[in-house]
């Protein structure tokens, strides 16, 4: 662990480079503005063990600051110059999780967005396993987010195979 004290610019930077990361997980969520959930979602056949609309704010909310700060613990770790590769793939992953939102919301698209969200599920594990390489911290904070994305997975199956 690096124990050399923080300079004013590098406490800014890292302030900053903390808020980006956050900022780019929300930016996920972004996609749910373009999507209505209401209307068809409400006539679609779920399993009794479908959770309550409201909890979904609530849980990525904090998925979404978990996921942020573990990006950030492994940017601190010598930045792209050095973690190109955990932080790619923490983008793939980042990616694959604001296409499901338009895929089952938007689309309609219920066997897309269950192999969206499977691919999605590989790139989390993926990523936890390069994280905990380069900081065991980040790694913890997305455990919460592949058991979440594991529900989901579930869920979607559900869903789907309900709703053919």
């Amino acid at each position: 662990m690096d124990r050399r004290p923080l300079t004013p610019i590098s406490v800014s930077r890292q302030t900053l480079a903390l808020a980006g990361w956050l900022v780019l997980c929300f930016a996920a969520a972004t996609a749910a503005v373009f999507v209505s959930v209401d209307g068809w979602y409400v006539t679609l056949n779920k399993p009794s063990w479908n959770p309550p609309s409201w909890l979904f704010g609530p849980v990525w909310t904090l998925l979404y600051i978990m996921m942020g700060v573990a990006a950030w613990l492994v940017w601190r770790k010598g930045g792209w110059a050095l973690q190109r590769w955990p932080l790619v793939l923490f983008l793939v992953q980042w990616l694959l999780n604001a296409l499901w939102t338009p895929l089952f919301f938007g689309m309609h698209l219920l066997g897309w967005a269950l192999f969206d969200i499977l691919l999605l599920w590989i790139a989390i594990a993926a990523t936890i396993h390069v994280f905990w390489r380069v900081s065991k911290p980040a790694a913890w904070l997305l455990v919460p987010y592949l058991a979440w994305v594991s529900f989901a997975t579930a869920l979607n199956f559900a869903i789907w195979q309900l709703n053919q």
